[in-house]
Parts: structure tokens; C-alpha cells; sequence
């Protein structure tokens, strides 16, 4: 019997209603899906009835247990199963066209995937399983307490919904945390607008201390932001969870080249 292995994040999803769920969730169009983390192969299982699959696994063991599992689907061209870490899916172009996320993913490292796949221009759409309180961060709005920066950047790229929760028995070994499913699909119109990474950092220090004053986070830049605030028509004593995603896009824009010149300071270290 394969056992689940704490540092890799492995819980087995079980409970075949949630299965269910969760494939019956898929959009209609999709018609390729990239899976993460397949495990014990249930959820793979029920994924190759919609359409093709590949598959990424971390576990040297699993591997050998899927290939055996799957021979015929393999054999077959419908499911390709690689040998690697998840986070590595992004920085190599493995997946060479359109396709649809589906995971229940390790938790540890779930957020900076999500993060990925937002800004890869050949995922359309993901249909995951994340702790329960990440799930809220990502889908939150503008006034809830959740709503912090992932809250802005997948709204940027997705219309988003929280699905359903996941009792912690639906699993073995049984999680210590929350689970619930989200679905984010990708707007039509890509999202160019800029070099993501100093919006990131601008969003950073915007929520570094979620309930001070928007001003009090942007200390360096207090004189400006007055400005700023007072010309979009917005009260200078705001806080970050009353602004929404077109707010913050329109407080950016005249603060982008500071933010610019800060990220290429940045790469600048980190290559030297």
C-alpha cells in the first residue's frame, strides 16, 4: 500500500461524490487538462472520461504505480504522465497548448502555483482544491476581510467562485485544515497591461498592514499619493480593503516608474 508523504503535502482525496463534483464542475469547453499532483490517480481516472490529460508528479514512487494504472491510456495518446516537481511545470514549456488546470494541490505551495498559472497565457482556466482560507483570499472582494493582494491579481485575470468545502474525512490521511474548490476562468481579453512584477510589489506594501490607512502603507510615497487620491476622487484616510482592482490599476499607473525602477534594482541583485 502506497502511504501519503507529509513533506510532499500528499492527502488523498477518497470520497467519490467529491469527484464527482469536481469534474462535473469542468467548463464545457475544455478539452485538454493539465493536472498537478495526480496522487492515487482517482481524480485522473474521472478526468480522462471528459478528455486528454497530462499529468505531473513529484513521487519517485507513484510513478511506476500511474504508468500501471494507465498503460492503456498512455499507450493510447490520451494521458502523458511526466516526472517532476510542479513548480518547475511553469518555468519550461512543457504545455504546448491551451489548457485547463485541475488539481487538489499541496498547500504548502499552492498559492505561488495558482500565482503561476494566472500568468501563463496558455492556461485558461483553473478548477483546484486549496485550503479553505487561501480559496477565500483568492475569491475575495473589495470590504470583505479576506480581500488582500492575490485578491486583486486574480481578479484581474478571472472571473472567480468559491464551488463547495471538503470535509476533512473525504481524504486519507485526513488534512488538518479546510478544504474547499474554486473555479477561476480566464477573461477573453488578455491581460497586458504591464510588467506584472511591479504591480506585485505596489501591492505588497499597499496591504503590508491590511487595516493602517492606503498613506500610512506608502509612507515614501505619502506626498504623491495625497495627490493622487485627492484627483481619483477617493478620501485620503482609505484603506486598502476599500479600494477596488480598477482603484488600485488607476493609483499604479502614476506610480509605475517608481515601481519599475525598484523591480529593476531588484533583478539587478539578484543577477549579480
Amino acid at each position: 500500500m502506497i502511504k501519503a508523504k507529509k513533506h510532499f503535502g500528499q492527502n488523498f482525496l477518497k470520497d467519490k461524490n467529491v469527484l464527482h463534483k469536481i469534474t462535473q464542475a469542468i467548463p464545457n469547453y475544455v478539452n485538454y487538462i493539465v493536472e498537478i499532483g495526480p496522487g492515487l490517480g482517482d481524480l485522473t481516472q474521472e478526468l480522462l472520461k471528459k478528455c486528454k490529460v497530462e499529468a505531473y508528479e513529484i513521487d519517485d514512487e507513484l510513478i511506476p504505480f500511474l504508468e500501471s494504472k494507465f498503460q492503456k491510456q498512455i499507450l493510447g495518446g490520451e494521458f502523458k504522465l511526466f516526472h517532476l516537481n510542479a513548480s518547475e511545470f511553469f518555468s519550461r514549456a512543457l504545455a504546448t497548448r491551451d489548457y485547463f488546470l485541475v488539481a487538489n494541490l499541496p498547500y504548502y505551495m499552492a498559492s505561488s502555483l495558482v500565482l503561476q498559472a494566472l500568468e501563463d497565457n496558455k492556461c485558461l482556466g483553473l478548477l483546484v482544491m486549496l485550503q479553505k482560507e487561501v480559496v477565500q483570499k483568492f475569491c475575495a472582494n473589495r470590504g470583505e476581510k479576506e480581500y488582500c493582494a492575490i485578491s486583486i491579481i486574480s481578479s484581474l485575470f478571472c472571473e472567480r467562485l468559491v464551488l463547495f468545502d471538503v470535509d476533512k474525512e473525504s481524504f486519507y490521511p485526513e488534512p488538518k485544515v479546510k478544504s474547499s474548490v474554486m473555479l477561476l476562468e480566464k477573461k477573453q481579453q488578455a491581460i497586458d497591461l504591464f510588467d506584472l512584477e511591479p504591480f506585485k510589489d505596489f501591492l505588497r506594501d499597499c496591504f503590508k498592514s491590511p487595516r493602517k490607512q492606503l498613506v500610512s502603507n506608502l509612507k515614501d510615497k505619502q506626498n504623491s499619493l495625497y495627490e493622487i487620491l485627492n484627483s481619483l476622487g477617493i478620501e485620503n484616510t482609505v484603506r486598502p480593503h476599500q479600494l477596488d482592482v480598477n482603484d488600485y490599476l488607476k493609483i499604479f499607473t502614476h506610480l509605475k516608474e517608481c515601481y519599475e525602477r525598484g523591480n529593476k534594482a531588484k533583478q539587478k541583485r539578484n543577477t549579480s
